[in-house]
């Protein structure tokens, strides 16, 4: 088997892994690690050659604009308090633990190298939080900060990681140089992401074709997080930045083809690239196991302890920091999203899972400092990395259901149920308005009038049903049982349309391209 033939074993895994996850109840990002896992043991697959500087740059922009995507720049600000508590002060103190503890239990380990191991596993993965937890039926408040933890947390850990290996590697360090880094960092970032972000929020004005807007979307990340990190800043919030801005200013609410075609193309990327990228954490227990080979017992020993560390320091935080937050967010009027309760609290605890990024960034270890001598204990952090990636994403990964049914904490369905009966008053509101508007400069006979008067309310109905009285809901449901009798009749009518045309495609002398032009107009009257 070479290369291609893996990739695309992997790719198809990515694709098949969704539906039977959802049927056995498994996250998919774990199933893909257990194939990975499957795959690294099996002595026909090679092993995997991907230069480590290119796994971030190439994985991580998509999956982080895609999750972004599901979010909003006002979710952000109302729970930057949750966030900075998560996704920076947390980091830096599992970073500091770790380092502490791996410094003293691995002999010869140099500090320096010690903080850069630290600073790799510190974060949890934004793709496995919001991919495990977001399958659960989880309070929307738990999805949203675990989504900003891990969205914000690389910036932090990759700052600190990029500051201890370059002390690792010139055996000098200043801690004045490692703060001015993170500020400039953090500042050419935003103003990448910013410029890039108005830029395409501008190009995408101009390209009224749904394909060319798509796939404008599809390479702003990447010249995001490209140009950010030529210009020494931090690539992941630049692309943050990017995405933020883009969801913010570039939604046109009547650009309806263009929304439903690239929810439906990030919706393919974010399930090929995540299941690459937890596929790829599987095959890395090839390096593992050529790693530990004579030295399981010291290995296992190590890479055991710092797990302890990593997961019991995040819940010791937890505690506390949950507490703070509760008695500053009983003191002031906040609608930040915070846990409530300890259940929640122990479902945030256990959902800090590592993946894609500590992968990339212990793979991106250099081989041998400025002097030429091999990177202080370079194998033995790689391992100790790559045990804690498998234990947090496949054991907690695996477990996180079960403890989340035991725990009984599920989402405020009444809350959602409530907020989408406001969207659809709202809505039912909206198009009233705007009908009385037309009304007062056109001539819009009475049974026109009255005609739209009712169509304004069924657009509320259609939303949320419950919004109408007992009368209306049984006219409602009467109009949708007769509409759906219309559609499947139309559907039906539509097919054999379609079929007829696309059947002509092969006659002698049909253009092929007037055939799919057609039959383009087919499929768009289909989606009415």
């Amino acid at each position: 088997m070479d290369q291609l033939a893996l990739l695309f074993i992997v790719l198809l895994g990515a694709v098949i892994s969704v539906p039977v996850g959802d049927r056995l109840g498994l996250p998919a990002p774990v199933l893909m690690t257990l194939l990975g896992i499957v795959l690294a043991v099996l002595d026909f697959v090679p092993n995997v050659n991907i230069p480590p500087g290119l796994i971030l740059p190439t994985l991580l922009p998509p999956l982080l604009y895609a999750a972004v995507r599901r979010t909003s720049w006002r979710q952000f600000s109302a729970n930057r308090r949750p966030i900075f508590l998560l996704a920076v002060a947390l980091v830096f103190v599992t970073t500091i633990c770790v380092a502490a503890v791996a410094h003293t239990i691995v002999p010869g380990l140099p500090l320096a190298a010690a903080v850069a191991l630290g600073a790799l596993v510190a974060p949890p993965d934004p793709v496995a939080a919001t991919a495990v937890a977001g399958r659960l039926g989880l309070p929307r408040r738990l999805v949203s900060i675990l989504e900003g933890e891990g969205l914000f947390n690389d910036v932090t850990a990759i700052v600190l990681y990029h500051v201890a290996i370059a002390a690792a590697v010139s055996g000098e360090f200043s801690a004045w140089h490692a703060a001015l880094d993170l500020v400039l960092s953090a500042v050419v970032a935003v103003a990448v992401g910013m410029a890039l972000g108005w830029g395409a929020n501008k190009l995408l004005d101009l390209l009224e074709d749904a394909t060319l807007q798509i796939g404008l979307t599809l390479l702003v990340p990447y010249a995001s997080y490209v140009l950010a990190e030529e210009l020494h800043g931090s690539g992941v919030l630049a692309v943050l930045t990017t995405a933020l801005f883009l969801a913010e200013y570039a939604a046109d609410a009547d650009n309806v083809l263009t929304r439903l075609a690239g929810h439906t193309v990030w919706d393919v990327v974010d399930t090929l690239v995540t299941g690459v990228a937890f596929g790829l954490i599987g095959l890395e227990l090839h390096n593992a196991i050529r790693t530990a080979s004579g030295r399981w017992g010291e290995l296992l020993g190590w890479a055991a302890v710092v797990v302890g560390v990593v997961v019991f320091v995040r819940l010791l935080y937890l505690l506390p920091a949950t507490w703070l937050t509760l008695r500053l967010h009983a003191r002031r009027d906040s609608d930040e999203d915070i846990p409530t309760s300890w259940r929640e609290t122990v479902v945030m605890w256990w959902s800090g899972m590592r993946g894609v990024a500590s992968v990339a960034l212990a793979l991106a270890i250099p081989l041998r400092t400025d002097s030429g001598a091999p990177f202080p204990d370079r194998d033995e952090i790689v391992f100790i990395a790559f045990g804690v990636i498998m234990t947090t994403l496949v054991l907690q990964g695996l477990t996180l259901p079960w403890l989340v049914k035991r725990l009984k904490v599920q989402a405020d369905t009444e809350r959602e149920q409530e907020f989408e009966r406001e969207l659809a008053v709202r809505a039912a509101k909206a198009a009233k308005r705007r009908l009385r508007e037309i009304e007062s400069v056109e001539d819009v006979p009475d049974e026109l009038s009255e005609l739209m008067q009712r169509r304004a309310f069924e657009i509320g109905l259609r939303i949320n049903p419950q919004i109408g009285d007992e009368e209306r809901r049984e006219a409602q449901e009467h109009r949708v049982r007769r509409l759906k009798r219309v559609r499947r009749i139309q559907s039906e009518m539509l097919s054999a349309a379609r079929h007829e045309v696309l059947a002509a495609r092969g006659e002698p002398g049909a253009d092929p391209e007037i055939v799919d032009r057609v039959l383009r107009h087919l499929d768009v009257r289909s989606l009415r």
